[in-house]
């Protein structure tokens, strides 16, 4: 799998980014090197090629009128010969290139996705969706795409390039200094050029990235933008989005296309040039008539490489910009490797506290405040608090998708900090508001989290969770498919069957959050009683928001601006008129 950097490293700019780049592709080297040493030889068999038709051409000049038909056969064969080996030389290195090309494009995915994993949940809540998406996609699209156009183009065009030198100087050294004169020219017009077009090639992938984030955003929220008659001014974000996009690349690619007319110019002067004094030399006998035919065809021949390596600067560029967004992305922080040794809990009991524990997003905001509480295996505890008083971010804090700034928190005596995060995260079983389906059966949803589930122990689960009529009732029961927005079946089905999924894994402990906020009265029984099941014997915390749906918790822990201001079980906590009392009623005043 391709690595971005060495340790410590990061890409500074975009060349910087594409010396990285090289580095990545060090083990197709052997593949790479090949294809351009066939990239070579296809070009070196092409270069005798006009050498060979200006002979034939004072061959029968120079015969007539009775023509040496044997030497131009001759003649002829060698110049197939050359064009057939040119070809499949070409055709060798496609195929290489082709190969490198998918094989590098398969493990810089895999490296973007592996990368995924590795990052920390802090970066999934400050960067898009879509722009993380565009990087996988297009941006590798474009990274891959202009690497094997890049490397047999300009293997073919420097090949050509100094071949013809070598071979025009060899047939006529003045024709030859006229032809040379304009390169350093329009290579120093055309780098100037350059340096406009790369600042909006950049611009261009992160405005790429950007109008990807919308597009998603858009699809995904249709039913938020309709209901809220917010089409016009969606459409109105995307478009000022998609104006920006196609201004900027309008201008990468005006400046990038200037190269090829500019470039074209200069080498064309050359070419009258060449053209009225070779005419000349003819006339005298300086120089055979199919040597100036030669001549003008390696004119032809050397101006081509020039152009298209002007024009393979606009691939360049793209290259470069992608290459950047990718590495750039590649070497994020990742989350702190667990300690070495780890401890281990051969068996867990379900004993959590929370000593002390302190902690903000942001350095100079504090979320939670000199948090502490002490559960005992088995308890229910039931989290509340208005929004923002810190109710999640203790979830987090316990699943280590985040760490305290300071105190720690521990599971039977053990330091969570002192174990391995994915020790950890197995010890819990999440039921969220937000429930997740992926597209695939039923079946395959609730084995998500143990797949060595029989489908015995699923059924099992969805009858303990109330959903088996449900899914027994749909066209192919476990084997229906669900949709890839999981919009073929209710809220509250949804929710029913990611709690069957906790069930299905038998975790120690678990967590649920506002589980039953998006569900009718009916549906809320169901997933209440499915709860009882769940959370029996097991250590639970549970957020809610309803408090009618945690009345019979051991233990209720109201927060309020980051610190527990109460806690205590349903009744001692009314009977204290504080907060939770003041909650509660303002919940059921109506009743």
């Amino acid at each position: 799998m391709p690595k971005a950097t060495g340790k410590g490293e990061k890409p500074k700019s975009m060349w910087g980014s594409f010396k990285i780049f090289l580095k990545s592709i060090r083990k197709y080297r052997l593949g790479i090197w090949s294809s351009v040493a066939l990239t070579v030889g296809s070009a070196v068999l092409g270069l005798f090629i006009p050498k060979i038709l200006g002979d034939m051409t004072t061959i029968a000049v120079n015969s007539y009128p009775e023509i040496d038909w044997s030497a131009l056969g001759l003649k002829a064969i060698l110049a197939t010969a050359l064009f057939t080996g040119s070809a499949l030389l070409s055709y060798a290195q496609a195929y290489i290139l082709a190969v490198v090309s998918a094989k590098y494009t398969k493990e810089l995915r895999e490296a973007i996705l592996d990368k995924i994993a590795k990052l920390p949940i802090a970066y999934f809540d400050k960067h898009q969706y879509g722009d993380t998406l565009s990087r996988m996609s297009n941006d590798v699209d474009v990274l891959t795409t202009s690497m094997s156009q890049e490397i047999a183009d300009v293997s073919m065009s420097l090949t050509t390039l100094v071949g013809v030198m070598i071979v025009m100087l060899t047939i006529s050294v003045p024709l030859s200094l006229i032809t040379f004169v304009v390169v350093p020219i329009s290579v120093v017009v055309v780098g100037r050029i350059m340096r406009f077009a790369q600042k909006y090639f950049r611009e261009q992938q992160k405005t790429l990235g950007i109008l990807n984030s919308e597009i998603e955003e858009d699809y995904s929220g249709q039913v938020v933008i309709k209901s809220n008659s917010y089409e016009d001014d969606a459409m109105a974000d995307f478009s000022r989005t998609n104006e920006k996009l196609t201004t900027v690349s309008r201008k990468a690619q005006i400046f990038s296309s200037l190269s090829f007319p500019v470039t074209h110019i200069f080498t064309n002067l050359g070419y009258v040039a060449v053209c009225a004094l070779g005419g000349s030399f003819v006339v005298q006998g300086q120089i055979n008539i199919g040597d100036i035919q030669a001549f003008v065809e390696y004119v032809s021949r050397f101006n081509r490489p020039i152009t298209e390596i002007a024009s393979t600067t606009s691939t360049l560029q793209s290259l470069l910009a992608a290459s950047e967004r990718i590495f750039e992305f590649l070497n994020e922080p990742e989350e702190e490797p667990d300690v070495s040794p780890a401890r281990e809990i051969a068996k867990v009991k379900g004993e959590v506290e929370f000593h002390d524990v302190c902690f903000g997003y942001l350095p100079d905001r504090p979320v939670i405040r000199n948090f502490s509480v002490s559960v005992k295996p088995g308890m229910k505890v039931a989290i509340v608090g208005p929004t923002g008083a810190g109710k999640t971010t203790l979830i987090n804090l316990l699943m280590r998708f985040y760490e305290p700034t300071s105190g720690y928190i521990s599971i039977d005596g053990v330091p969570i900090r002192e174990m391995k995060r994915s020790d950890v995260r197995q010890m819990f079983g999440m039921v969220l508001q937000d429930t997740w389906l992926f597209s695939g059966t039923v079946e395959e949803n609730l084995r998500y989290g143990k797949l060595s589930a029989s489908l015995d122990d699923i059924k099992r689960a969805a009858k303990a969770s109330n959903v088996n009529h449900i899914i027994e009732a749909l066209p192919n029961g476990y084997r229906s498919e669900i949709s890839e927005d999981s919009d073929n079946i209710s809220a509250g089905e949804k929710q029913l069957i990611t709690i069957a999924r906790a069930m299905v894994t038998n975790p120690s402990m678990m967590i649920l959050d506002e589980a039953t906020s998006n569900v009718d009265t009916r549906t809320e029984q169901l997933i209440q009683d499915s709860f009882e099941r769940l959370t029996s014997g097991r250590t639970s915390f549970v957020i809610a928001h309803r408090l009618s749906t945690i009345r019979n918790s051991d233990l209720i822990l109201v927060m309020r601006d980051g610190a527990v201001v109460e806690q205590g079980n349903h009744d001692s906590l009314l009977k204290a008129g504080g907060f939770y009392a003041e909650l509660y009623n303002s919940q059921f005043a109506e009743g």
